[in-house]
């Protein structure tokens, strides 16, 4: 019986293993490997399948799995790793952590608990050893990697993932698949800014221990879940979209199927992992509201009761794919989040228009990777009107609150504070206060930033690691979604 306890990462510096999972430590050292094994009492055989414990990907070499490693007889353990997995000998009741060495500053680690024959009684022991809490509610959301991340990105959704990550069982994505929603994009440009977008995630306080980071297309669920939504969408529910009005009415007859279809690929993403909760922007509201009519409309016409049916056909058993059983929600419907300050950082050239990435004027938004010369230029040149003192709430002077709002999120003051000490400023006396505030407020994250991008084996680690926790997840719900409507079962020979 073999028992999967933990799979994390660790600092590579570390001079030893946690004790809670190894009573001794041995490092053998090869080309491609790094192994740590232990083994507690007299050997006995075990083997596992390579389904998790050993992974290719960006921060491990596949042929780190065609090694020998052999531990000395001391050591009571001999293992070695074959394409399809690891077997060996070990002690009746002991706990292995094989890691690969990511070439950053971090290994990855997944650590078993092995038993056999008689120490079969023993596993559960280990298991309340490890048992995982109740689940705690989930938040899934993320950023489109176009152009720079700005400080409204910033602050109407990364800054509050960081806070959320303490609390929820965390998702936060790269949207690279939304990315190419319009087309005609840079494909040079968007490989550049999807990993500057998952840096900048980090460097500005998500944690891959807290939070799961990883790039959408990652994780092909994704793709088929929105397939499987459209063919339960009416097409009069996306073409009520205002961004779709809006965007088409542009583009007129060269607007892209995806701009129709984005809405879609968003429900997908939220509804893959069972999210609770979502940040979204206020304009985004519309979208989520959207969301929750795709689950509300794929459970009443598959689940339930069709669904239980589903159970009675030949072969089948009660019990869907991901192991719960038949009948009732296929997909969970998730509650909007909407912070209170900062949840539409506004243009630097219109106080009325959001910031956004797809402003043609450079000089409308503070992108979080800005230099402070260009941050003095934009906040220097940002549009203001000709009154005096400076007012929240006035909405004749739209400028004023989104520029205070930028000042009250930057230093974190709350907006007493922030009239107390700016209410009476001439707008020559709050520009440079304000480009201050934002120069400082950067600078940290900036200086993090530099050393992620620096370390590519350390990102990959992160979002191969992120990767593999959301497509854990997502796979399992979209095999309900598939066994509701009816799929059949896939194969595995």
């Amino acid at each position: 019986q073999l028992l999967l306890l933990r799979q994390e990462l660790i600092p590579s510096s570390a001079p030893y293993m946690p004790r809670t999972l190894l009573v001794h430590r041995l490092l053998l050292r090869d080309t491609s490997t790094t192994a740590m094994a232990a083994a507690l009492s007299t050997p006995s055989c075990f083997s596992f399948a390579n389904s998790g414990a050993v992974r290719s990907g960006p921060a491990f070499s596949r042929r780190a799995c065609h090694d020998r490693l052999t531990l000395p007889p001391r050591a009571g353990l001999s293992l070695h790793t074959s394409p399809s997995g690891i077997a060996g000998t070990g002690g009746a009741s002991s706990r292995v952590a094989v890691g690969m060495r990511g070439g950053g500053r971090y290994l990855h680690r997944a650590s078993f608990a092995c038993s056999s024959g008689s120490d079969a009684a023993a596993a559960p022991a280990a298991v309340a050893a490890d048992a995982t809490p109740a689940r705690k509610k989930r938040v899934l959301s993320g950023v489109q990697p176009t152009g720079s991340i700005h400080l409204g990105n910033y602050f109407g959704a990364i800054k509050n993932w960081v806070q959320m990550q303490e609390e929820f069982d965390a998702f936060y994505c790269v949207v690279d698949l939304h990315a190419i929603t319009a087309g005609g994009h840079d494909p040079r440009e968007l490989a550049l800014s999807t990993r500057s977008s998952a840096a900048i995630y980090l460097a500005a306080g998500l944690d891959p221990e807290k939070s799961n980071v990883f790039v959408q297309s990652h994780v092909t669920a994704h793709s088929e879940l929105c397939w499987l939504l459209n063919c339960a969408t009416p097409i009069g529910w996306l073409e009520k979209m205002i961004q779709f009005k809006e965007k088409s009415r542009k583009a007129g007859e060269d607007v892209s199927v995806g701009l129709l279809d984005y809405p879609v690929l968003m429900a997908a993403d939220i509804l893959l992992y069972n999210a609770d909760v979502v940040p979204v922007g206020e304009d985004q509201r519309q979208h989520l509201e959207l969301t929750r009519d795709i689950a509300g409309r794929v459970n009443n016409l598959y689940g339930g009761g069709a669904w239980k049916k589903m159970g009675k056909l030949p072969g089948a058993t009660p019990r869907a794919p991901s192991g719960r059983f038949r009948g009732g929600d296929v997909l969970r419907v998730p509650d909007a989040y909407i912070p209170e300050a900062g949840a539409r950082v506004m243009s630097l050239t219109d106080g009325r228009a959001k910031m956004s990435k797809s402003n043609p004027a450079e000089g409308s938004r503070i992108n979080v990777l800005d230099s402070p010369d260009e941050i003095v230029k934009k906040i220097k040149r940002c549009k203001t009107d000709t009154l005096e003192g400076m007012e929240f709430g006035n909405p004749d002077r739209p400028e004023a609150t989104n520029l205070l709002t930028m000042y009250q999120l930057c230093t974190g003051m709350t907006k007493e504070e922030v009239l107390a000490e700016c209410g009476a400023m001439r707008w020559g006396d709050f520009k440079p206060a304000l480009t201050d505030a934002v120069i400082q407020h950067l600078a940290p994250i900036q200086g993090r930033y530099a050393e992620i991008a620096g370390d590519a084996g350390y990102l990959d680690a992160v979002l191969a690691r992120g990767a593999d926790a959301a497509n854990e997840v997502a796979e399992k719900t979209v095999a309900d979604v598939r066994d509701a409507m009816g799929f059949m079962p896939r194969i595995r020979m």
